[in-house]
């Protein structure tokens, strides 16, 4: 097979407004940006009845890979081939992963968005407008600590850092104003990645541009010293933070190779924050199809966990089928195969690993979700290997659909797309969330950590707890949890794979996103700032002698 981009620019596109109009979208909301990429003024949308929404998970990550924006875009394509209207809805991808480890995040092989170079790369700017918005609240903080600071800021407890959309470990700590009065008060600070910004999660939660102003003002950039919060909204900086996002705030719409609709909107981390697409766009989308297709960052324990108590209970959006992606070579590894011994038949191995999937099923109709379950097939895999995984799914009466969308597109998700609409048909979906608003912060962190991380009991300092308490006593218990932890493993250790249990959650640090609507709480070592590896995707990215990008995976 050629490679991704080879396969990509083999496709002629349609004008983007020939996909808007066969998706029913009136000429007077498509804002073009360029032949093959618009926005969507969503005001301009015709009301229509909500379709199905069918959202995308995975199990926990391995280097092996499971595909799951691949198997979202190609089971987007079956459902549209197989005569239904479907609408795909998906995150931006960040520069950071693009030219770090993983690449670009566009799917693969012949499911894939297109044009894949510009999404991957700038896009139509969202992220740009998100850094900027993000730092200018930043830079407003020194400017009015530099001019007298009426609002008795405590230099120590300023918690707002800055963001940049690259891989940088350098930037991770840092002391900034050095050099003289005239730059401010010198104090530790730090850059995180433009994905991990409040601002992006607020973007991707906002149900319009008033939302999204109301919002940006409620975030908490510090304290004084009697440890009284201080707002963007008390700086004065929320006005023109939404004055940067006005064009951000609109989906994108752009192509599968086959030609169908995607939204392509927002991107934050799975881990510090949601890891979902945009509110708007997966609402904007219901409107246009009959059903839709989303996923969630990472595995389903983290992103589909993220998705149905924070995604869902802020927008009131409920799924209803859930697609649960695994692979064989990941199945492989969660049962002790190492990467480098994945082509040899191993069927003891698939079952080992094969606990990993269960744990995600099991977890998923704790949500009162019905699951299906896409092996996303790798030539290496053989018939008894993939016999394994659906004995495991069907003893858990859930069906496991053998997919082959990477070398055929839809038609070979077509066998998924008919069991996914018949499931949505049968209306089985009886959705809630895993805890209630009232529960107490720490008892929702412990929810989790039992109920979806199987652990023993969530721990924290006593630190931790009172600065809980503050928040609840401040009149921020009603909010979610967040919890970032490693997406390698149910535990906070990555090398833990499979299904583990006897683990203890550790809380080590809890954030307040006030903006966002929601609590982070921070378990083992997460990097909110990634670090480049060894060789780098960048250093194999250029332009070909005719002007075209190579290299871009």
């Amino acid at each position: 097979m050629p490679i991704d981009l080879e396969i990509a620019r083999s496709v002629t596109l349609r004008p983007i407004a020939d996909v808007a109009a066969a998706a029913g979208i009136p000429p007077d909301a498509v804002e073009f940006y360029g032949r093959h990429k618009a926005k969507l003024a969503v005001e301009a949308l015709p009301e229509a009845p909500a379709g199905k929404l069918v959202l995308v998970t995975a199990i926990n990550p391995t280097p092996a890979g499971e595909g799951k924006t691949t198997t979202s875009i190609g089971l987007a394509d079956a459902l549209n081939l197989t005569g239904r209207k479907a609408v795909l809805a998906l995150r931006e991808p960040s520069l950071g992963p693009c030219f770090g480890v993983k690449g670009g995040a566009t799917g693969g092989g012949r499911s894939q968005v297109v044009p894949m170079e510009d999404i991957n790369l700038h896009f139509t700017g969202d992220f740009h407008a998100v850094t900027a918005a993000h730092n200018l609240l930043a830079a407003m903080i020194d400017n009015h600590i530099h001019w007298g600071n009426a609002l008795a800021i405590d230099v120590r407890r300023v918690v707002w850092r800055r963001v940049l959309d690259v891989n940088d470990r350098a930037l991770r700590n840092i002391v900034q104003s050095t050099g003289g009065v005239a730059n401010g008060y010198p104090r530790e600070s730090g850059f995180d990645i433009t994905v991990a910004s409040e601002v992006m999660a607020i973007l991707c939660l906002a149900s319009d541009l008033h939302d999204l102003e109301a919002r940006l003002g409620r975030i908490v950039i510090g304290y004084t010293r009697e440890r009284q919060p201080i707002t963007a909204r008390d700086l004065k900086a929320d006005g023109a933070m939404a004055v940067l996002m006005k064009e951000a705030i609109k989906p994108n719409l752009v192509q599968t190779l086959e030609g169908n609709p995607a939204l392509i909107h927002g991107g934050p981390f799975a881990n510090i924050a949601h890891g979902c697409n945009s509110v708007i766009a997966t609402r904007t989308a219901l409107s246009l199809g009959d059903y839709v297709v989303t996923e969630a960052g990472f595995g389903a324990d983290l992103g589909a966990e993220k998705f149905c108590d924070i995604k869902c209970r802020s927008s009131g959006l409920k799924p209803d089928v859930v697609v649960i992606v695994a692979t064989v070579r990941a199945l492989k590894m969660n049962g002790g195969v190492a990467k480098d011994n994945l082509g040899p038949e191993d069927v003891a191995a698939v079952r080992r690993g094969s606990a990993n999937l269960v744990r995600h099923i099991e977890n998923i109709r704790q949500f009162g979700l019905p699951a299906i379950v896409a092996i996303n097939h790798f030539v290496t895999d053989t018939a008894a290997e993939i016999a394994v995984v659906q004995e495991a799914a069907a003893a858990h009466a859930t069906p496991a659909i053998l997919c082959h969308h990477w070398a055929k597109g839809g038609a070979g998700a077509s066998e998924l797309a008919d069991a996914v609409a018949l499931l949505c048909e049968r209306g089985q979906s009886q959705f809630a969330p895993l805890y209630d608003d009232a529960l107490p912060l720490f008892d929702k962190i412990n929810t989790v950590a039992t109920r979806i991380y199987r652990a023993v009991e969530a721990i924290a300092e006593p630190h931790v707890l009172a600065q809980l308490k503050r928040w609840e006593d401040a009149g921020h218990g009603h909010l979610p949890v967040c919890i970032a932890k490693t997406q390698y493993s149910f535990s906070t250790d990555p090398k833990r794979l499979g299904a583990p249990t006897g683990h203890v959650l550790s809380v080590r640090e809890v954030r307040l996103a006030a903006g966002a609507g929601f609590v982070v709480a921070i378990c083992g070592e997460i990097a909110t700032m990634p670090g480049l590896p060894r060789i780098a995707a960048a250093e194999h990215i250029r332009l070909g002698a005719d002007g075209e990008v190579e290299g871009l995976s």
